[in-house]
């Protein structure tokens, strides 16, 4: 293993699966590997547990399975994870790390704009979705659907999983100079500060001021493998600007899908991620699914321009936002190499050049 600093790229993942260091129950697949992460995907077994849990240093998770499960599920066939529960699932990849290989977990973007919470889960392990070099065990992962009951089965993909080598993160006088040369964030004025400033955009899209979408309740499953499945009326309600109102009240309790004001873009030589949720900007959370490949929004992986999407809840009271405020910010941090394939490029890829969009599940209007 090169011991370059920095994200580890596709081919470098493939490597690690050579080595075994990456093993699965059945065969990774080259679908999975992304430029700079690779899909974790469900087992044969879920657990409906009591309530999330970490195991701490002495103990396995599937140790603290057998005392906290309520029911196990076979999901070889498929089954419904209900809103309002708590799962943990198995995992068919497992770790064996080389020493100064860590490895963090994020979900999908199309699992956040589901509103679907996932962690990973470790063996003797104090932290949700941070993994120490030298691991060695299985991945558990838990999944929590927030608004929509899914429908999932063995091979289903709701997390991923990026590897890191040594420090890669940018610091701000870093960021700056990459702000400077490439446009990162296509702002007048960029806010650096332990990350570059994102804000909302809410002076709504196209003709039709589209500004976002509400998640509605009582809905019927969606099924996280079938794509343009669903009709977007049938779960979303569409927001729209109003004239000389560039606002939007957050509800607690509900979840909606907004989008950045600006176009961000990450170049090839680099990941990015959003932070989220920063309580100096307000009592919401943005973001569930903070991975940003190499090449998103870039030219050099044929798009002009591409928003963040904003998958945002608000937390215990309401909270108005405004067109324009800031409500997160991106951390960049350096590649090991540069990816064999860019987002977007040689792959097919959901989100590349997006504006306001759902997940890969709804037919959106034109």
């Amino acid at each position: 293993m090169q011991t370059s600093t920095g994200i580890l790229p596709s081919q470098m993942i493939e490597r690690l699966v050579s080595a075994r260091r990456l093993s699965a129950l059945e065969p990774v697949t080259a679908k999975q590997i992304q430029p700079a992460s690779i899909d974790l995907r469900l087992g044969r077994k879920v657990y409906r547990v009591r309530a999330s849990f970490l195991p701490g240093p002495d103990r396995t998770v599937q140790e603290r399975l057998d005392k906290l499960s309520l029911h196990e599920i076979d999901i070889t066939e498929g089954a419904v994870l209900e809103t309002g529960a708590v799962y943990v699932a198995e995992v068919l990849e497992s770790l064996d790390l080389p020493a100064g290989v860590f490895a963090a977990a994020n979900p999908k973007s199309s699992t956040g704009r589901l509103d679907v919470f996932t962690r990973v889960i470790t063996d003797r392990s104090g932290n949700f979705d941070q993994i120490d070099p030298n691991y060695c065990g299985p991945l558990f992962l838990e999944v929590s659907p927030r608004t929509f009951p899914i429908l999932v089965r063995t091979g289903s993909t709701l997390s991923q999983l990026r590897f890191r080598i040594g420090e890669a993160r940018l610091d701000d006088v870093a960021l700056a100079e990459l702000q400077a040369r490439e446009t990162l964030v296509a702002a007048e004025a960029p806010s650096i500060q332990a990350g570059i400033a994102v804000s909302v955009d809410l002076a709504g899209f196209g003709v039709s001021g589209l500004v976002g979408y509400r998640a509605k309740r009582h809905t019927g499953v969606v099924d996280v493998d079938k794509v343009l499945g669903y009709d977007v009326l049938d779960f979303w309600e569409p927001l729209f600007a109003r004239a000389n109102k560039r606002e939007l009240i957050l509800d607690p309790g509900q979840f909606y899908i907004l989008a950045s004001k600006e176009a961000v873009c990450v170049p090839p030589d680099y990941a990015a991620e959003m932070t989220p949720f920063d309580p100096l900007v307000g009592e919401f959370r943005v973001h569930y699914a903070g991975f940003f490949d190499p090449g998103f929004g870039h030219t050099a992986a044929g798009s002009q321009s591409a928003r963040a999407v904003l998958e945002v809840r608000s937390r215990d009271v309401p909270f108005i936002l405004e067109h324009g405020q800031v409500v997160g910010r991106l951390v960049y941090e350096r590649m090991a190499e540069r990816p064999a394939s860019l987002y977007g490029a040689a792959k097919n890829s959901n989100y590349q050049g997006q504006s306001l969009k759902l997940s890969k599940h709804f037919r959106q209007a034109s």
